[in-house]
């Protein structure tokens, strides 16, 4: 039997997932996005719905939702999801109609929170705030204004917020919610001392920075005090960065988390200033996964918590090599995912070995998983990113320039198990 197919419990919420992966969250871009009216955006759609029920049917034993943001003016990217108090529609319907369809087969559902600080483009927001003034350098075609440091009191809007948010995806019947403070989204840059400067109760030492984090927590448990409820957190197992948060931070700052009651932390690692793919090690490589290393030193001093590590992973071989050694709990997977939604389900039930290869450049590969997230919500065909003449058409299209009509992949079907099962009507 794989170690894939074995159920994992969470200490605290007492949550039986019944694998120990993980899909961890991704920016979809399937939901409302008005430019000006702030009240259009975010409202969750068919296609948003669609895309959960398809991961719902993949064995997956955690999904998480988003990000979603918990402000409508501080995004990640336009068109996700969004939980705003200041909304004047009732957020609660539709993020329903997405968790029920992706918890139908059993999967664990929790929805991934998020403010962006400082890395929202200035395009959303042109007058961000953050931890400090500190301003995120041009990435990837986008820029960001310079932000502002944030006042005492709308750090205690965002801890608010987040609570708030915890509780829409409470009645929305979500099993959790994650907190992100990984990639450098806002409270990354509190944990980050390159990016917090602050001299108040909120900067300085690791636990002033961590403060904002814990009070998070501790509001998230005021406004949903069942214990049912996981709590869970997306952090950086470093930033990758010259005076950013440095693994023996994060490892204290998992300590910490542990105590405060988490059921879940998920290892990431870097920012749109430093890609964590870009310091892989050798040993890394041969593992697949980036953080496998880090997360081993991290885990003996977790006395509850269960740990998962997300990035890199892409054969089964790997992710059951990573269980039976006890480097993590859980596997989480990201990108190959909008390839191989079933991917999970598949590799149980011996059809498949390894993720389909991507040859879309790294630097890209964001944008690659959105068209193929598009094909899976929509029901077409998901691009098959193996094939080098398809990444073309899909670069071009993230160009916005028509794919060349006289390729013949053009004419033909993407062989994926997901096509196959709307073709055949069954799974």
């Amino acid at each position: 039997m794989s170690l894939l197919s074995q159920p994992v419990t969470f200490p605290h919420s007492g949550l039986t997932a019944p694998t120990p992966t993980l899909k961890s969250a991704m920016t979809e871009r399937l939901c409302t996005y008005d430019a000006e009216n702030l009240d259009e955006r975010g409202k969750v759609t068919p296609e948003y719905i669609k895309l959960y029920e398809e991961w719902g049917k993949g064995a997956i034993g955690v999904i998480v939702l988003g990000n979603l943001p918990i402000s409508r003016t501080d995004l990640e990217a336009p068109k996700n999801a969004i939980i705003d108090a200041r909304s004047s529609w009732d957020p609660v319907p539709g993020l329903k109609r997405a968790i029920d369809v992706a918890k139908a087969h059993g999967s664990l559902v929790i929805g991934q929170l998020t403010h962006g600080g400082r890395q929202v483009s200035e395009e959303v927001n042109k007058n961000p705030v953050s931890a400090s003034d500190v301003q995120c350098p041009p990435m990837g075609g986008m820029t960001f204004a310079k932000p502002r440091p944030m006042t005492v009191q709308e750090i205690d809007d965002v801890v608010k917020a987040f609570g708030y948010g915890a509780k829409v995806l409470y009645d929305a019947g979500a099993h959790g919610m994650q907190a992100h403070s990984a990639h450098g989204y806002l409270l990354s840059q509190f944990l980050s001392a390159r990016v917090n400067k602050r001299t108040d109760d909120y900067g300085g030492s690791l636990e002033n920075r961590f403060r904002i984090v814990r009070r998070v927590f501790e509001e998230v448990r005021r406004q949903v005090p069942d214990q049912k409820f996981m709590l869970s957190i997306k952090i950086n197992s470093a930033d990758f960065a010259d005076g950013g948060l440095t693994f023996e931070e994060s490892k204290q700052a998992c300590i910490w988390l542990d105590q405060i009651g988490l059921d879940l932390i998920e290892l990431s690692g870097g920012s749109y200033e430093s890609l964590a793919f870009e310091h892989k090690k050798e040993s890394t490589k041969k593992r697949e996964a980036f953080f496998v290393e880090f997360a081993e030193q991290i885990r003996p001093a977790l006395k509850n918590a269960k740990l998962a590590v997300t990035g890199g992973f892409r054969t089964k071989q790997a992710m059951e090599q990573a269980l039976k050694e006890h480097s993590c709990d859980v596997v989480g997977l990201a990108r190959p995912l909008t390839a191989e939604p079933y991917l999970i389900r598949e590799m149980i039930e011996g059809k498949k070995d390894a993720a389909r290869e991507n040859k879309a450049p790294n630097a890209v590969q964001t944008g690659t998983s959105i068209v193929q997230i598009g094909a899976i919500a929509t029901g077409k065909p998901i691009p098959d990113l193996a094939d080098e003449a398809v990444v073309q058409d899909v670069l071009a299209l993230l160009q916005g320039k028509k794919p060349k009509e006289d390729k013949p992949h053009q004419e033909q079907d993407v062989k994926t198990s997901y096509e196959k099962s709307e073709n055949k009507g069954k799974l």
